[in-house]
């Protein structure tokens, strides 16, 4: 761990401190959060997406360079996708259920969890994921500028230029039904307050995912 990793690390902890030393804190964003859920859901995104794709950057070259990275363009970018995966959840949390008891009315809280994470990741997640490739891939033929924000994407050409042995074979074959499904299976057991807590944690591992899908790691050591 070099000393920018250390700052990185102090920088971590002095964020979010305040949401576990200061109950006060703690609630105001819980209500916030219910108050405007679309709004706090793009936001958080927003923050923690795109750390964890600069964090997946480190892990992937080594480095914590951010030149023609696109920070502020991959944030805005988040934020709406941050929207648009609220309403997922919100249209899988409220819809799987009515399906899942005409079919098994006497489904148990684990059964309809896992109902709607499967729903929500073999649906709205591979056409999620792609349409992210995409911006991303649009993002860094601008080299990180904001310009990236108002020129149109060329659909068709982004999508031949999707590796994808590399999206189907790892982001969709394996991280969706060995990491995603798990893990949305969990977040849909949880209370409202703490489904806010672990949603928070893995926008940060969706970052890092994604940007590690993004390019073959540095050595041959690292692998996904």
């Amino acid at each position: 761990m070099n000393n920018t990793d250390k700052a990185v690390l102090i920088g971590v902890l002095a964020f979010l401190s305040p949401f576990f030393v200061f109950d006060s804190v703690y609630q105001a964003f819980i209500t916030i959060t219910d108050q405007h859920g679309f709004a706090m859901s793009g936001v958080k995104f927003a923050i923690l997406a795109t750390f964890g794709e600069v964090l997946g950057q480190r892990i992937r070259t080594g480095s914590w360079s951010i030149k023609g990275f696109g920070v502020i363009p991959k944030m805005i970018v988040w934020y709406v996708l941050g929207v648009l995966i609220k309403a997922a959840f919100v249209v899988f949390a409220v819809g799987d259920p009515v399906v899942l008891n005409k079919f098994l009315p006497e489904a148990g809280p684990l059964l309809t969890a896992f109902s709607i994470s499967l729903g929500l990741n073999l649906i709205f997640a591979p056409i999620f994921m792609t349409l992210h490739k995409i911006t991303d891939l649009h993002i860094a033929d601008h080299h990180g500028s904001m310009v990236a924000l108002i020129k149109p994407i060329n659909m068709a050409q982004k999508f031949s230029q999707i590796d994808w042995n590399t999206q189907y074979g790892f982001v969709f074959k394996k991280t969706i039904p060995l990491f995603w499904i798990p893990a949305h299976t969990i977040t849909f057991l949880l209370p409202p307050a703490f489904q806010v807590v672990f949603a928070a944690s893995l926008g940060v591992a969706l970052g890092v995912i994604l940007a590690l899908a993004g390019g073959r790691p540095k050595t041959e050591a690292l692998t996904v």
